[in-house]
């Protein structure tokens, strides 16, 4: 059984995107009605996998990369080795150069869902 759908884990994020700002694992959690645990981390990002599929095949921008970590605001490492080749980003998945490629992703995110909203 699958964590939460991924429509509800979309309008999680979706909502986020129009407020312009990301969500921590915690955070995105919390809104689901869970604790956070590393378990319930793993299946989350099974289910933001999908999301970013489904995105992509509406020709939206992506939305996992508005999960982020708490302690350094940058996506956990599952979602750099499931789009480092997307991006083509080879450097550290931390530092300057990923904050870099996060923040030009969310801001198109955010961009893009703000003139959505109703």
């Amino acid at each position: 059984m699958a964590l939460a759908a991924p429509d509800e884990v979309r309008a999680h994020l979706i909502a986020a995107a129009q407020a312009g700002h990301a969500l921590t694992y915690s955070e995105l959690l919390e809104r689901l009605g869970f604790a956070f645990s590393r378990p319930k981390m793993r299946a989350l990002c099974k289910v933001l996998t999908c999301v970013d599929e489904e995105a992509a095949a509406k020709g939206e921008p992506e939305l996992a990369v508005l999960v982020v970590r708490q302690s350094d605001g940058l996506p956990g490492q599952g979602w750099w080795v499931g789009s480092w080749e997307q991006h083509g980003f080879t450097d550290e998945w931390t530092g300057p150069a990923a904050r870099q490629l996060v923040d030009r992703l969310q801001r198109h995110a955010f961009a893009y869902w703000q003139a959505r909203e109703a």
